[in-house]
C-alpha cells in the first residue's frame, strides 16, 4: 500500500513515518487515539453550531449536532423523547 496516495497534505517520507509510528502503537492506544480524535471533531462541530446560533440552548445545539451527523429524523425522534421525558 502506498502511503503517498492516501495522505495528500504531507511529503511521502513524513507520511511513511506517520504510518510506521501509528502501526507501532498497541491496538488499545490506537483505539484511544481514534476515540480522542472523534471526540475533538464532535466538539469542534458543536462549537461551530454555537458560533452560528449563539441564542440556542445547549439542548438545541446537541439536537442540531444530531441532525447534522445522524439525520433530521433521528434528531426529531430525540426531541420527542426529551419532551416526553420532562
Amino acid at each position: 500500500m502506498s502511503t503517498s496516495s492516501k495522505i495528500h497534505d504531507t511529503s511521502p517520507e513524513a507520511a511513511s513515518l506517520l504510518i510506521r509510528l501509528i502501526r507501532g502503537k498497541p491496538p488499545s492506544v490506537r483505539v484511544g487515539d481514534a476515540v480522542a480524535a472523534s471526540n475533538r471533531v464532535a466538539q469542534q462541530c458543536k462549537e461551530a453550531i454555537r458560533r452560528n446560533h449563539p441564542d440556542c440552548s445547549e439542548e438545541e445545539i446537541k439536537l442540531r449536532f444530531i441532525a447534522i451527523n445522524y439525520g433530521q429524523e433521528i434528531a426529531d425522534n430525540v426531541r420527542v423523547y426529551l419532551c416526553k421525558k420532562r
